[in-house]
C-alpha cells in the first residue's frame, strides 16, 4: 500500500538514489525520414539533491550504460555500439550533469547541465516533470518519479555516421528526442 509522505518530511532537501530497476532512458530518431525508431538504454543509475523549497538548489548526476542500448534488432544494437555511433569500447557510458534548475509550476522544472556522449560534451535543457510526491512502498523506502525530455542534434556529440538513400535522403535524422523515466529513492540523512 503506498501512501503519501507527510508534508513536513518532503519540505526538506534530501538525498534520492536513481533506482535502475524500475529507471530507463529512451531515444527515437527519423529513419529513413519516414518513421521513427526507438530503443532504450535499459542501464542507467545516479543521484539527486531534491529542495522542495528552493529547486534552484536542487542537482542530478545520471549515467547511463552505453553498451545497454537496446532497439530490439540486435544487428542495430551492435552497430550502434560500434565506433559509428557511441563507440562503447572507448565511451562506455554517457552522463548527465546538472549546473541549474529552474522551477515552472509545482511539478515542471527545466534542468540544464552538461550531457556527454561519446567523450563530448555539451550543454542541454531538459524539460522534467516531477519529481511526483513522495510515497512510501512496502517496504518502507520513500519513492518519488520523474520523467524528463531534451532534443538534441546526434552530430553535435560525434555521432555523424549516415548513408544517403536513392532519393538523395538519409538513413538516420539528427534531431534525436530523449527522454529519461526515473524512480527515485530517498536516502537516509545523515544524522
Amino acid at each position: 500500500m503506498n501512501t503519501a509522505v507527510t508534508t513536513q518530511q518532503s519540505t526538506k532537501a534530501s538525498q534520492w538514489k536513481i533506482d535502475p530497476a524500475h529507471s530507463a532512458a529512451h531515444f527515437s530518431v527519423r529513419h529513413l525520414m519516414i518513421s521513427n525508431v526507438r530503443g532504450e538504454f535499459t542501464k542507467v543509475s545516479g543521484s539527486a539533491v531534491i529542495d522542495p523549497t528552493d529547486p534552484t538548489k536542487s542537482s542530478v548526476e545520471v549515467e547511463i550504460d552505453a553498451n545497454s542500448v537496446n532497439t530490439r534488432e540486435p544487428q542495430r544494437d551492435d552497430h550502434l555500439r560500434s565506433p559509428d555511433f557511441f563507440d562503447v569500447a572507448n565511451h562506455p557510458v554517457l552522463t548527465f550533469r546538472s549546473r541549474r534548475v529552474e522551477a515552472h509550476g509545482a511539478e515542471e522544472h527545466k534542468v540544464t547541465g552538461d550531457l556527454t556522449i561519446r567523450g563530448v560534451t555539451k550543454e542541454v535543457t531538459f524539460e522534467v516533470e516531477g519529481p511526483t510526491p513522495p510515497v512510501k512502498d512496502p517496504w518502507g523506502n520513500v519513492r518519488s518519479g520523474i520523467a524528463a525530455t531534451a532534443k538534441i542534434n546526434r552530430k553535435d556529440f560525434g555521432l555523424a555516421f549516415n548513408a544517403l538513400t536513392e532519393t538523395g535522403g538519409v538513413v538516420v535524422g539528427d534531431e534525436v528526442k530523449i527522454t529519461i523515466e526515473a524512480e527515485l529513492i530517498q536516502q537516509a540523512s545523515a544524522a
